[in-house]
């Protein structure tokens, strides 16, 4: 008998899923979050499923895991020392920044905190030109120098991005080289090999983010499996942003593709119940504790977008450019709100209810947990509605109190109100719903999409109490609640691929790419992801290759994801491109101009390794 094992951690809760693979049987397990030790939490749920179902660790098969380690450590601001090194005249590209604002009348509003500081910033002098040529070369005589400026800074990373190093990144490995040698100990990241891709700032930014988080996320992992290959277990794989699992070696290699871990986790769970049930479109809605995920599923499969900002008000207002940090990695197409079941409601000085962004989390967590909080929360005022059990949750194991619940919301949220506790409750949940409808609105009617021809699917451990609400906001017909809503992101760990994506820059007009030039580009992303697959030792007959283009209309700044078929490619093809661009711009703004070049920006390729679904099952605990 062997077992998959899925662990997901949430604000409040460390979520435990396992699934046996020969009957497709599912257990669940959740215990509180550590905060202070996120691995601890981990470790806790683990043994709380192998003990609670009789697991022996020789018999897990695998181990996927969706960590907030990265995220949270942009958000805190909490990384390593890095230093970033760039050509000479470069240095404040962070900056610089880009002129979107999230808000045109905010004449105040400042960009996210930079995670390079100045002093770590270092230049070189070299130049490559924007048609791959080298117009400075690179001076070697300054290494020497910013290899004793390093060292006087103590860092615990280097980022290394250069301009057009993506076109010609000759001048980015040789400096690397001797970055690699000089510091054999820390880790060296060129934007090169982070993301090869037009833009020096988005460039940029994603490489230096690599860096602020890497080594935070190759100790926190280095620590975990330490810690559960000491108990038999087998090493970790980590969820990605994109919706498939990676090895740790990989992730070290990329921090940035574990940004939005959990939430994408939750929108493959729930692609797999969209296949199963036949339900193949659907708005993924995950409520936790601290925050709500809205996603689409259209035709059974979830979408990724390149474009994506954190830190900032980015996280939590996830479709507004120009708050957060610029990561160019695929990552699942989802809106987040501050909306959580450990949301903190408070009146402000105007007399006005707000709730969140601010959450009770899991210390001290909601008021009736009794845990030390004494803040209202969105689970406190279900509580008191009486949308839970006013005795106890998790079966039984979390003894809960209404009376302190309802005291709580009386003083903080009735009295300045001016109303009873009911009422105070019941307009929390009327806003709290108000927004989580927002974010679904971002998902489906600002894609192009009426979400009225779609099924409604909640879970998260808050998701089913306002699933209807939020139905009928949006005048839904169905809502689909999963058996186990509370854990089903961590269900979602376990039935997903091996997946990791590679991008190249290809800037050339569909009226004159060369159909063999652009097989070539594929074929050279094929070569990168055949390695990376060999590496994690997934046969041939499992691997699977995933193509499509970034396009746009000549003169536009921004593309949109195009799919596109296996080479060998022939100008019937390339026009057939160009045909589902025009196609996809119409469906997503409502306009085309199909005589228009269309301009191929970048290509990109996601390198697959199948694994097989094994809850085909109507067998459950």
């Amino acid at each position: 008998m062997a077992w998959r094992i899925g662990v997901d951690i949430g604000g409040t809760f460390t979520d435990v899923a396992l699934v046996e693979e020969n009957t497709g049987r599912i257990g669940v397990a959740k215990v509180p979050t550590t905060p202070d030790d996120f691995g601890r939490g981990v470790l806790d749920g683990l043994h709380s499923v192998m003990d609670k179902y009789a697991i022996a660790a020789k018999d897990v098969s695998l181990l996927a895991h969706a960590t907030t380690i990265v995220t949270n450590a942009i958000l805190e601001e909490k990384g390593a020392d890095a230093a970033l090194i760039m050509t000479r005249g470069f240095r404040d590209i962070l900056e610089l920044r880009r002129s979107a604002r999230p808000d045109l009348y905010d004449l105040f509003l400042d960009g996210p905190h930079i995670l390079v500081p100045r002093r770590n910033r270092l230049e070189i002098t070299e130049r490559i030109g924007a048609d791959g040529s080298v117009v400075t070369p690179l001076e070697e005589s300054e290494i020497s120098d910013l290899v004793d400026a390093i060292k006087a800074r103590d860092v615990k990373s280097i980022a290394v991005s250069l301009m057009f190093s993506f076109l010609n990144p000759d001048h980015e490995r040789r400096l690397g080289a001797a970055l690699r040698e000089a510091f054999p100990d820390l880790p060296v990241y060129l934007s090169s090999e982070v993301l090869p891709e037009i833009r020096e700032f988005e460039r940029t930014s994603t490489t230096a983010i690599c860096a602020y988080v890497g080594p935070i996320l190759a100790s926190y992992l280095a620590r975990l499996e330490d810690t559960v290959r000491g108990i038999g277990l087998p090493p970790i794989y980590v969820m990605g942003s994109n919706g498939g699992v990676f090895e740790a070696a990989e992730g070290v290699s990329m921090p940035a593709m574990a940004v939005e871990s959990g939430p994408a986790a939750g929108v493959v769970a729930t692609s797999l119940i969209a296949n199963q049930t036949g339900k193949r479109d659907i708005l993924s809605f995950d409520m936790g504790g601290t925050t709500a995920k809205a996603s689409l599923i259209r035709d059974g499969n979830y979408e990724t977008t390149p474009e994506y900002e954190v830190g900032g008000g980015a996280s939590g207002n996830r479709w507004m450019n120009g708050t957060g940090h610029p990561i160019r990695v695929p990552v699942i197409d989802l809106a987040e709100v501050s909306a959580g079941g450990g949301s903190i409601a408070w009146v402000d000085r105007a007399g006005s209810l707000r709730v969140g962004p601010a959450s009770a989390g899991a210390t001290p967590g909601p008021v009736c947990y009794q845990r030390g909080g004494t803040e209202p929360t969105v689970t406190d005022c279900n509580l008191l509605l009486g949308y839970l059990d006013q005795k106890s949750l998790l079966g039984g194991e979390l003894e809960i109190s209404v009376t302190a619940a309802e005291q709580a919301i009386t003083e903080k949220l009735a009295g300045p109100l001016g109303v009873d506790a009911r009422s105070a409750a019941a307009a929390v949940i009327d806003v709290v719903n108000h927004a989580m409808a927002e974010a679904l609105k971002i998902v489906s009617v600002q894609r192009g999409y009426d979400p009225r021809g779609f099924v409604l699917a909640a879970f998260g451990g808050a998701g089913p109490l306002h699933a209807t609400a939020l139905a009928d906001e949006l005048a839904m017909d169905e809502v689909l609640c999963p058996p186990i809503p509370g854990a089903f992101s961590a269900l979602g760990l376990v039935g997903t691929d091996l997946k990791r994506d590679y991008v190249r820059t290809f800037f050339q007009t569909t009226d004159k790419t060369d159909p063999d030039a652009l097989a070539a580009a594929f074929d050279e992303l094929e070569a990168l992801g055949t390695e990376m697959l060999e590496r994690a030792g997934v046969t041939a007959e499992r691997r699977r290759f995933e193509r499509s283009i970034d396009a746009r209309y000549v003169r536009q700044s921004y593309e949109l994801g195009v799919p596109v078929g296996a080479p060998p490619f022939t100008p019937e093809t390339v026009d057939a491109i160009a045909g589902a661009f025009h196609e996809r711009h119409r469906q997503t703004y409502g306009h085309a101009n199909d005589t228009e070049p269309v301009q191929i920006v970048n290509v990109r390729l996601a390198a697959r390794g199948r694994i097989p679904i094994i809850f085909d099952h109507d067998c459950r605990e």
